[in-house]
């Protein structure tokens, strides 16, 4: 029993593909077999429900099909009954071809993917989905089979929880029963996975849906899948072996094999020699700071910007001094590229005939020049490429866009390489708003415990017990050890500004139980939906998930969200911004002629460089001035667009239009060449008897 995937009649035979989720198999029909199936066969389209019987035979040589598992042997039909019909599908699912060399034009590429995310479930029946679905449960199982080794305990946590702050918006859900009041749907198990801790568990893992109200990007959902984990009476090392023995297991479900143990960088080492917190290590073109050497310089640029405080350095891209030409280097990356990414601009040399070469070479003395490749290790064909500022972490921030930029550009990143990293000791605070804030969350073990709350800059310069596991330039996990000492944990409530009743407000259940004897734990979370997605090597993370939303946080298939019935509203106590709107303009409301806010957005979707980049392609110039403007307005354009969605047209009858329909699309005739030639004597260049006219494309 399956679907019909393919058909092919050949008048006095008909073949069909036959699938299910484990595959295909030919299935030939023919009258001197059976008659009856043979007439009920014509009558099948693609993706019909049958069951066949039938007998197994070989199939004759040549005739055998490589792209099929079963492609040797064929089935002869006896009987044949049809589940289901099918209506004509919005695309083709069949990925196989019936004869050898056949070329398909289906493919999940070929197809959009919003029509694709409408109908899902057809999209599910293609080979390629159910494939991915198919080894993501391997690699889930995997996981579990890891961690069980180890006595880790699988236990589930509440969904309905209370809203706590962790970085992201939560996903409210209203109380009938206690009206006014909200549970929230949770962003991670992170205060009840701890509670188990000092519930005496040991140790506990959970496959887990986690929820958050953040803006989507290509690896982000509104809802997805990690693996958390937590563990008591450990350290760092015991959660590295830990993880480091699944992500083995995982990767090789996909024939991927990690190197163990994982190399280790700090937080400030991955930022000083990659500009970021998850650096991509498959390739070099680490920075090095040249400060030191060009203190002194005659080059003006650097000098002003080592008196005022700031540094200078780059990266040396090897062996690349002819495929990065000086047309490239000046006019894209110094004056558009680099700028773009918020630096002032760019210096450049190249190493020609043992000797740096470039437009401002003349302003260093030989001694200078000479630093410089022995600090770069630079040889001969390589390419120095530096920032200069007074913020040393706007370089580093410049630096790490500028590499990954060359390193795409140039294709120097390895495919099917994989190097993952730990990075460490991150930042226990960092300053939001002018304020102190916990960079990872307030219950994140410090590196001391000595440490004066009311002291900014002690705190700021404070090291955390915090670890992200990356792979590739992706983050796929992080974690922490967490604090186990109350006393520890008031001070942390201090730093961040939190009187005992705010903490108490917010963390109160989870405070109790901190009194009650609680063991040393930390534990991590791997985001399953990236990690997948990476072994796989899917597009986006929407590929491995069985119904994702959009980026827009919408479901095609479901149409969800949705506007629910008034009555089940009433029954919530809540009122929608219409209503309210209504109210605050009734009699003696006093504010009769304010109109109900608008939510604000909290990022534009569109910015100035999505601006300079459509204009680049578009091959247009447009003023740095003007960007801003441009991003403002098609960001309104998309703002009012958005409002039309909230529309509500279901009593809406269709247009009817006064005048009958009529094709309108014009009908050209080519023109004798007697009535061409005065038109083409107009051309400022001919070719044959057509207009020349400049290339729109240039290669």
């Amino acid at each position: 029993m399956g679907w019909v995937d393919a058909i092919r009649d050949h008048g006095n035979l008909l073949f069909i593909h036959l699938r299910d989720v484990r595959g295909i198999v030919q299935v030939v029909f023919d009258p001197k077999v059976s008659k009856k199936s043979y007439e009920v066969a014509t009558d099948l389209r693609e993706e019909d429900v049958v069951q066949v019987r039938g007998n197994v035979a070989i199939r004759e040589k040549e005739t055998e099909n490589p792209y099929l598992e079963t492609g040797t042997i064929e089935v002869y039909a006896t009987d044949l009954e049809i589940l289901s019909k099918a209506k004509p599908l919005p695309f083709q699912i069949s990925e196989k071809a019936m004869v050898f060399g056949e070329e398909l034009k289906s493919s999940p590429e070929n197809v959009d993917e919003e029509l694709r995310m409408r109908f899902r479930y057809l999209d599910l029946r293609r080979p390629s989905r159910q494939s991915i679905l198919l080894k993501r449960d391997r690699i889930v199982h995997s996981a579990r089979e890891s961690l069980r080794s180890r006595h880790f305990v699988e236990i589930e946590t509440p969904f309905l929880t209370r809203s706590t702050p962790e970085g992201a918006r939560d996903y409210l859900v209203p109380s009938r029963v206690h009206r006014g009041k909200f549970y929230a749907l949770p962003q991670s198990p992170q205060l009840f996975k701890q509670l188990l801790m000092i519930g005496g568990m040991d140790r506990y893992f959970q496959i887990v849906r986690c929820f958050r109200d953040e803006d989507l990007r290509p690896n982000r959902q509104p809802e997805f899948t990690q693996l958390d984990l937590e563990a008591s009476f450990i350290d760092e090392e015991f959660i590295y072996e830990v993880v480091e023995d699944v992500l083995a297991g995982m990767f090789a479900i996909g024939g991927i094999s990690l190197e163990r143990p994982f190399p280790r960088l700090t937080y400030e080492e991955a930022m000083n020699q990659y500009g970021t917190d998850r650096p991509d290590t498959r390739f070099g073109m680490r920075f090095r700071e040249v400060t030191d050497i060009v203190s002194t310089t005659n080059y003006t640029i650097f000098r002003k910007v080592v008196e005022q405080g700031g540094v200078v350095k780059g990266f040396c891209v090897r062996g690349k001094a002819d495929a990065l030409s000086k047309n490239v280097l000046q006019n894209e990356y110094a004056l558009k590229i680099v700028p773009s990414f918020g630096a002032k601009g760019m210096t450049w040399m190249k190493v020609m005939e043992g000797r740096l070469q470039s437009n401002i070479a003349q302003f260093f003395s030989p001694q200078e020049q000479e630093r410089l490749m022995e600090r770069f290790d630079a040889k001969e064909g390589d390419v120095l490429l530096m920032v200069a500022d007074e913020s040393k972490d706007l370089v580093n921030e410049v630096l790490g866009k500028l590499r990954l930029h060359v390193a795409e550009r140039l294709g120097i990143i390895p495919e099917d390489t994989y190097a993952p990293l730990w990075v460490t000791q991150f930042p226990l605070f960092e300053m939001k708003e002018e304020q102190v804030s916990s960079q990872h969350h307030p219950f994140t073990q410090p590196e001391r415990e000595d440490f004066d709350p009311e002291n900014t800059e002690e705190l700021l310069s404070l090291k955390s017990r915090a670890y992200d596991v990356v792979i590739n330039g992706e983050e796929l996990g992080g974690g922490s050890i967490r604090i186990h000492r109350m006393q520890t944990q008031k001070k942390i409530f201090k730093a961040l500004g939190l009187n005992d009743q705010e903490a108490e407000a917010k963390f109160g259940f989870f405070l109790k139980a901190l009194e009650y004897g609680t063991p040393p734990h930390g534990g991590l979370a791997l985001g399953m939906d990236r990690v997948v997605s990476m072994i796989l090597a899917t597009e986006s993370i929407r590929e491995v998930i069985a119904f994702p939303k959009n980026r827009r946080a919408y479901c095609p298939l479901t149409q969800a969200p949705a506007k629910v019935d008034k009555a089940q509203l009433e029954e919530l106590g809540i009122i929608t911004t219409s209503e309210q709107a209504e109210v605050d303009m009734g009699p003696g409301s006093g504010e009769a002629e304010r109109p109900a806010e608008k939510p604000k957005r909290h990022e534009p979707r569109i910015t100035k460089e999505d601006v300079l980049h459509v204009a680049k392609l578009a091959r247009l110039k447009i003023p740095e001035h003007e960007l801003d403007s441009y991003a403002k307005d098609l960001n309104a354009i998309l703002d009012y667009v958005e409002t039309l969605a909230d529309l509500d047209t279901d009593q809406v009858p269709p247009t009817s239009h006064v005048l009958p329909m009529k094709n309108v699309w014009r009908e050209d005739k080519a023109r004798p060449p007697a009535e061409t030639e005065p038109v083409l004597k107009e051309a400022p260049e001919r070719m044959d008897d057509y207009f020349k006219v400049p290339r729109i494309l240039e290669t």
